[in-house]
């Protein structure tokens, strides 16, 4: 690596970052900025508000993943748009090269995204070192303060596992400037996973008592720590790296496999008691999944499946970062031609005609079962459950889940604003929102994404970001239960639970046959994750980790013909990409100039 990227407690100056990037400031983040007035070290860690201040710069670190379309300036990653899930249609956006594969060691935002991370492990560690100079901090605020900066170093260890696979473990003390670099090189991935587990166990064990809510809402958390544990675990008992012999290459000079060449059963087993423990401590006394009421009282599965995410700090969320940018709600929001410009967005993160046939309809079963009742032609008047009256709507969009209206915006669909009247999205050819008219701003499958818009005008940043909730958490436990002791009777507990939220029927229910194998389980569980955590920056990894992505990510996506003059020819499904996804891109690669710096370091295979 390059020296500079790990200079540690030696330098004489350090660039502490008083006013632009707090991370609860009211300002946008803007990383690295060097300010006028430079404290030196020992000045640095001497105070208890210089110490608060650095650390808020290590927290600037976490994703803001509103910023999608801007990987290389919000530490945000390309997640949805290089799924399965959706398109952007603006082609500067660095997801559409990686979609045809133009990316390799040498692409900036490889290089981008990997320093960041280190970055943000560099200066925690420096943190840790020296946060005990502090003269005016009490006993408690240290110990609070090294384990919040702990957890984060552990935080951004997994950002980087789960694009490059195993990495290099820096230690706990910063590399020094003269340090020889020429053997430092990449752990296997299960050293990488025990010492992430064991730095989020101290972690966990020292935040017991710091409170995780109020002003300190969107600090690490042992609810955090415990729930990340699962992540970090759940990754490596997953097919990637889990006995995957395509890995076989990826071996240190010794001869030692960075990925482990034998399925351990155990490892699920570990996932799952993780899973476990984190559930009977925190639920339900402390998290439960968000539900909430109509106007008439009655439960709403709609309302609860989209404010969850839009409801600040709700009893669902595990961690979130505190503000975004509005760049994700520009971009979700229809261009709207001739409305008011708090209604009047971009519209260009294009949801996949595959993603919009994952939804369940609304007996709970799959487009493609014969029960299910999908009709693929015509049109019928509905009435979504975000609408004030029924509308002409195309029948495959009729009697969908709740969940469906929470995801997709589709031709001819009241849209979430009706502060500045009743606007109605079209974005077929010609329609206000569509191609004929949006210039640059329009989708290129006839879809929008929906979930997550705000329900205000587009620009107000004022949300927190959701990064963890207790869904997934659930479904984490269902999936290694599974694969760990499949027929244990809590996979479909929890399975079910998720569904009924939703406002379908569990399996076992109305005639909904339970899955009848592991096999049939582990299709159901991925079914759920796929439209449960729909756009929440999961399915990417979720894919990789089941190396399904060859199939889930390669080839053709579809979406509706936006091109056809007239609407009636709109609802034709075509191919608006082919998309490459190789056996090389299951993980990133090291950008070349880390390989430059240290020949001898292991770069990941086919690259």
């Amino acid at each position: 690596m390059k020296v500079e990227k790990f200079k540690s407690i030696t330098m004489k100056y350090i660039a502490v970052l008083l006013l632009s990037v707090l991370l609860f400031s009211c300002e946008d983040d803007f990383l690295d900025q060097v300010p006028d007035d430079r404290l030196t070290f020992d000045q640095t860690f001497s105070q208890r508000n210089t110490v608060e201040q650095y650390l808020a710069n290590i927290y600037s670190r976490v994703p803001d993943e509103h910023a999608q379309r801007y990987v290389d300036y919000f530490n945000a990653g390309p997640w949805t748009g290089v799924s399965d899930e959706a398109d952007y249609t603006w082609s500067s956006v660095w997801s559409n090269s990686m979609n045809i594969g133009d990316w390799n060691p040498t692409s900036g935002s490889v290089n981008n995204i990997w320093s960041s991370f280190y970055r943000g492990i560099r200066s925690a560690s420096t943190f840790i070192q020296n946060v005990e100079n502090c003269q005016n901090c009490t006993d408690e605020k240290l110990k609070q303060y090294k384990a919040e900066a702990r957890a984060l170093r552990a935080f951004f260890y997994y950002n980087l596992m789960r694009s490059w696979g195993p990495v290099i473990l820096l230690g706990d003390e910063p590399i020094s400037p003269d340090a020889d670099l020429s053997e430092l090189n990449r752990s296997t991935m299960d050293q990488c996973v025990a010492y992430v587990v064991s730095e989020l166990d101290t972690a966990a064990d020292e935040l017991t008592d710091f409170p995780y809510d109020g002003q300190n809402a969107g600090k690490m958390s042992r609810p955090f720590a415990l729930a990340l544990k699962v992540k970090v675990l759940m990754l490596n008992a997953s097919p990637l790296f889990n006995g995957n012999s395509d890995l076989a290459e990826l071996v240190n000079a010794d001869g030692t496999s960075l990925i482990s060449q034998s399925v351990d059963v155990s490892k699920w087993q570990a996932a799952a008691d993780a899973a476990k423990d984190f559930l009977d401590e925190f639920v339900p006394g402390t998290f439960s999944l968000y539900r909430e009421n109509d106007s008439n009282g009655t439960f709403s599965p709609y309302l609860s499946t989209r404010n969850v995410m839009i409801t600040d700090w709700n009893e669902e969320i595990i961690f979130a970062r505190p503000r975004g940018q509005s760049y994700f709600f520009y971009d979700v929001t229809p261009f709207h031609a001739q409305y008011s410009s708090e209604v009047k967005g971009g519209g260009a993160l294009s949801a996949t005609q595959e993603m919009v046939d994952a939804y369940f309809m609304a007996n709970g079963r799959s487009i493609d079962d014969p029960e299910s009742g999908y009709n693929t032609d015509g049109f019928s008047d509905f009435q979504a459950p975000y609408d004030i009256q029924e509308r002409e709507t195309y029948n495959q969009w009729v009697n969908r889940e709740p969940r469906f209206y929470v995801g997709i915006t589709y031709n001819n669909s009241l849209w979430l604003n009706r502060n500045y009247g009743n606007v109605v999205t079209e974005t077929w050819y010609g329609g206000n929102s569509g191609r004929a008219v949006g210039g640059n701003d329009y989708s290129n499958t006839g879809y929008v994404v929906r979930k997550n818009a705000t329900t205000d005008v587009w620009w107000n940043t004022g949300y927190a970001i959701p990064m963890l909730r207790l869904a997934e958490i659930y479904l984490d436990y269902a999936e290694a239960l599974n694969e760990a002791a499949p027929g244990n009777t809590e996979i479909l507990e929890y399975l079910n639970s998720i569904r009924e939220r939703a406002g379908i029927p569990g399996y076992g229910d109305t005639g909904l046959p339970v899955p009848a194998s592991q096999s049939a389980m582990r299709e159901a569980i991925h079914k759920e994750r796929r439209v449960e955590l729909a756009f929440e920056n999961v399915r990417y990894f979720d894919v990789r980790r089941w190396k399904l992505a060859e199939n889930a990510f390669s080839g053709a996506m579809h979406g509706l013909d936006i091109n056809a003059p007239s609407e009636s020819n709109f609802y034709n499904v075509v191919s608006f990409e082919n998309r490459v996804f190789n056996p090389r891109h299951y993980l990133w690669p090291i950008p070349q100039d880390e390989i430059n710096s240290n020949p001898m370091l292991i770069q990941n295979p086919g690259w």
